[in-house]
């Protein structure tokens, strides 16, 4: 008996053994490095809802910020300041889909055109001093061509994105309604100890996202505009579709702007190159009211994110998630950017 009890201590616990301290923790350590790879699995399967659903609360930020503006100077319910917002967001969509949509639509296909012809003539050019081969200019062609053609369609085949348009629009009304509701649902998960740093973080990220898109709204107007009435004096083709674009692709920092001038840069000179230069003078004109008067006023006061860390994030997301990725890089920049102010403000605080 006593070789026996003798024997079995000098046994080490084995895998099914999970009375031992030891094997305890090591299955923790292996049960958090699973659930890292199950999570980080499901964020790839799952990335466009995710997106939609981010899209969603970007847009009830847009909201939310309206109705608030409108509590300023009208004097009625939370609510009904959240249904006019709506009202008027929906009619602005209207106007744009069914009275200029037709026309849009064929300057759509002008465009795709005209910047074909630019292009090909730029590389024929190229290829003639000798900076290019015959072969690599066709597929430069053909690539610029298919990412051009990508974002001139968007307003001639709208059809193919008015589902998840429609998604991110009644999730962003639902969670305008009742932000609290949302929040207090996630809060529920949480420890009673970390409630009150979750409450403390979300606020801080609807007060960035409010003014982020405050930004962005009022950008998108000014460059917008801006660019129609400047390339409408100038007598630039199409003035009508590119201030359209400009302003759509205006939510994208640093690329939008780039992916606009281009464009209208190739449709000026398609005119003649004294329009080509107005189109230039247009386009620096509109950039610099929007880079040093409206970016400074509205939204570097709400989160100051560095060109180069944007720019990166949107090339990082869009090759990941696509377009969305690339139109809400910006929000989930500045969202972990406040996330992580939040960290060390708790940990600063738990030391002291």
């Amino acid at each position: 008996m006593n070789e026996k009890r003798a024997r079995h201590q000098s046994e080490a616990p084995g895998p099914s053994d999970f009375s031992d301290p030891l094997i305890r923790r090591e299955l923790a350590r292996a049960a958090v490095w699973i659930g890292l790879a199950l999570a980080v699995a499901l964020i790839a399967l799952l990335a466009q809802p995710l997106l939609l659903i981010l899209g969603g609360i970007v847009f009830a930020s847009m909201l939310d910020g309206g109705a608030r503006l409108l509590g300023k100077v009208m004097p009625i319910g939370r609510g009904w300041r959240l249904a006019l917002v709506c009202v008027l967001a929906l009619a602005f969509l209207l106007w744009t889909l069914f009275l200029a949509g037709s026309q849009l639509a064929d300057q759509a296909e002008n465009l795709k055109t005209v910047v074909s012809a630019q292009i090909t003539h730029i590389l024929g050019w190229a290829t003639h001093m000798g900076f290019a081969k015959a072969n690599a200019a066709s597929e430069l062609n053909r690539q610029l061509m298919g990412s051009i053609g990508q974002v001139t369609s968007a307003l001639g085949t709208a059809a193919g994105a008015i589902s998840s348009i429609a998604l991110i629009v009644v999730l962003g009304i639902f969670i305008a309604i009742d932000p609290r509701l949302y929040e207090r649902g996630v809060a529920w998960m949480l420890p009673l100890e970390q409630r009150d740093n979750f409450y403390r973080t979300t606020e801080r990220m609807a007060y960035t996202m409010r003014r982020l898109m405050a930004g962005r709204l009022v950008g998108m107007g000014v460059e917008g505009v801006g660019m129609w009435i400047l390339l409408t004096l100038a007598g630039v083709p199409m003035a009508g579709l590119l201030g359209v674009l400009t302003g759509l692709l205006a939510f994208l920092p640093n690329i939008g702007a780039i992916v606009s001038g281009i464009l209208i840069v190739l449709v000026g000179f398609s005119a003649g190159v004294h329009t080509g230069f107005w189109a230039i003078a247009a386009y620096f004109i509109v950039q610099t009211v929007d880079g040093y008067l409206i970016v400074p006023m509205v939204a570097k006061r709400s989160v100051d994110l560095a060109p180069a860390l944007v720019l990166s994030a949107q090339l990082l997301f869009g090759a990941l998630f696509g377009i969305l990725g690339l139109t809400f890089a910006d929000p989930i920049v500045a969202m972990l950017k406040i996330f992580l102010e939040r960290r060390a403000e708790t940990g600063a605080e738990t030391v002291n």
